[in-house]
C-alpha cells in the first residue's frame, strides 16, 4: 500500500477539504488510485439500510444522529419517497448480480421507521425482492427493522411478519431508570410503550430479532442484563457509548477505574457464562469467543472482516455507518447518490476503501498487539481524533483489552475442564 500525505483519494462530493481537516486519515493519507493498482480489491456492499425516516418521536440524550457533531439530518426529507427506494433497489439488484451475492440484508431505520405507514415499511423490501428477481439474481433478502419499540402494535407485527421482516428493538435495560436517556421530545418517558412492545414480540420468537442497549455506568450490569433477559430477547447487543479521543466517553461513577466498561462487561459476562442454561445471547461475547477460536464473526464493532454495509438517506444520498456521525458534522457523507452513483462507486470512497483494508488499515500500535485478530482495532468512531482522523486505537482499547482477556481465560478454563472430565470417562 502506498500512502502520501499530497495526494488525497478520489471522491464525488468535491468535499474531502472537510474530511481533510478533521480526518487525515484516510482522507489525506490513503491513495486509492495507487492501492487498486497494486492489486487490492474491494469486498461487495452486503448490507443496505434504508433510512425509512429521518425524524423520530423520542428525544434520547446520547443519540449519534440528533444529539452529537453531524446536522445532516436537517437537510433530509422527513421520509424516503417511492422513487427513491426503487432506484436503491434497482442498484442493490446490479450490485448482486455483478458481485454474484448469495444474500442481501435489508435494515430499516431511522430517526424512527414505525412513524412509517405498514406499505412504506414493506416497500423497500418488496422493491429488492423484485429488482432482483427480473435480474435472475439467485440472492435471498432477509430484512430487518430496527425501532425504539413505542409504535408496535400487533397489527404492525402482522405486516412485518407477512413480508418476512424482523424486528430489534433498543431499549437500555428492562427497568424504566435504565432508560431515564431515552424520553420524548417534552421529557416525558415512553418505557410503558416500549415494554409494551417488546412484550409483543416476545410472543412472535420467530420476528423477534433482538434488544440493542446503550451501556450506562451509572446502572447495575447484572441488574440490566437480567432485567432485559426477563424480557426474552433472543439476543443482546451490549453498546458501548459513541465516544473518541476527542470526545471521550463518560467516566460513571467509578472513574478511577482504568477499564470501568470492562468492568461492567465482565459482571455481565460472568452471570451470563456461569448460567445453568443460557436465558439469551449476548453478541458481544459470542463475537469474541468466535474469533478467538479463529470463527469469523459477523460484525464493525470486533474483529478485522471487511466493512461491507451502506446507508440509503431519505433523500436518495449514500453514506458510511451512521455511527460515524459522532465524530464530526458531514463524517458519513460520501458525495454518492442512487441516481448517479453505482455502488461500485461508493466502494471507491476512502473511507470506504480504509475499513477494507483489515489489518493494514490498523495503526501501529494495533497491528503490534496480540489481540489484533479479535479486536480489530475496534469500532471504526472510537478510533476518531480531530486532525489525525481514524487511524489510532480505540478510545475504549484498554476497556477491550481486559474484557477480551478474561473472555479468553475463562474459555481456556472451559475447555481444560472438558478435556479433564473426557480423560477421566474414558
Amino acid at each position: 500500500m502506498r500512502e502520501t500525505s499530497t495526494r488525497a483519494a478520489s471522491a464525488r462530493d468535491g468535499g474531502l477539504t472537510l474530511h481533510r481537516a478533521r480526518a487525515a486519515w484516510p482522507y489525506a493519507a490513503l491513495d486509492v488510485p495507487a492501492l487498486r493498482a497494486a492489486g487490492h480489491r474491494p469486498s461487495p456492499l452486503r448490507q443496505f439500510v434504508f433510512k425509512m425516516r429521518s425524524r423520530c418521536n423520542l428525544a434520547c440524550t446520547y443519540c449519534y444522529v440528533y444529539e452529537m457533531a453531524d446536522r445532516g439530518w436537517r437537510e433530509q426529507p422527513g421520509a424516503m419517497d417511492a422513487a427513491t427506494v426503487r432506484a436503491a433497489a434497482e442498484r442493490i439488484a446490479e450490485h448482486a448480480v455483478a458481485h454474484r451475492l448469495d444474500r442481501v440484508d435489508v435494515v430499516l431505520h431511522g430517526g424512527e421507521p414505525l412513524l412509517a405507514s405498514d406499505e412504506e415499511l414493506v416497500r423497500p423490501v418488496r422493491a429488492v425482492r423484485r429488482a432482483l428477481r427480473r435480474r435472475a439474481s439467485a440472492a435471498t433478502v432477509t430484512a430487518s427493522v430496527q425501532t425504539n419499540g413505542t409504535l408496535i402494535t400487533p397489527a404492525r407485527l402482522d405486516a412485518l411478519a407477512a413480508a418476512g421482516i424482523r424486528v430489534g428493538v433498543s431499549l437500555d435495560g428492562g427497568l424504566e431508570r435504565h432508560n431515564r436517556e431515552r424520553a420524548d421530545h417534552v421529557g416525558r418517558s415512553r418505557f410503558d410503550d416500549a415494554v409494551r412492545g417488546v412484550r409483543l414480540l416476545a410472543r412472535r420468537p420467530g420476528s423477534f430479532a433482538g434488544v440493542l442497549a446503550v451501556i450506562d455506568l451509572d446502572h447495575d450490569p447484572v441488574e440490566v442484563y437480567t432485567s432485559l433477559a426477563d424480557l426474552g430477547p433472543p439476543s443482546l447487543g451490549l453498546l458501548l457509548p459513541l465516544a473518541n479521543w476527542s470526545n471521550p466517553p463518560p467516566p460513571g461513577r467509578r472513574p478511577a477505574s482504568r477499564t470501568p466498561y470492562a468492568d461492567w462487561l465482565v459482571a455481565v459476562f460472568e452471570q451470563w457464562w456461569h448460567e445453568p442454561v443460557r436465558r439469551t445471547r449476548i453478541r458481544i461475547f459470542e463475537e469474541i469467543i468466535a474469533l478467538l477460536l479463529g470463527v469469523p464473526a459477523a460484525t464493525e464493532t470486533l474483529g478485522a472482516a471487511p466493512v461491507t454495509t451502506v446507508v440509503i438517506e431519505t433523500d436518495g444520498s449514500l453514506e458510511q455507518g451512521d455511527s460515524l456521525k459522532s465524530a464530526y458534522d458531514g463524517a458519513a457523507r460520501t458525495g454518492c447518490h442512487v441516481a448517479s452513483h453505482s455502488f461500485d462507486e461508493v466502494l471507491q470512497h476512502p473511507g470506504f476503501v480504509a475499513r477494507q483494508l483489515g489489518l493494514r488499515g490498523l495503526a501501529d500500535a494495533c497491528r503490534a498487539c496480540d489481540l489484533v485478530r479479535v479486536c480489530g482495532g475496534g469500532h471504526y468512531p472510537h478510533r476518531y481524533r480531530a486532525g489525525a482522523g481514524f487511524r489510532q486505537p480505540s478510545v475504549y482499547c484498554a476497556d477491550l483489552d481486559a474484557l477480551v482477556r478474561h473472555v479468553a481465560a475463562a474459555l481456556d478454563r472451559q475447555v481444560r475442564a472438558h478435556r479433564a472430565a473426557a480423560g477421566a470417562a474414558s
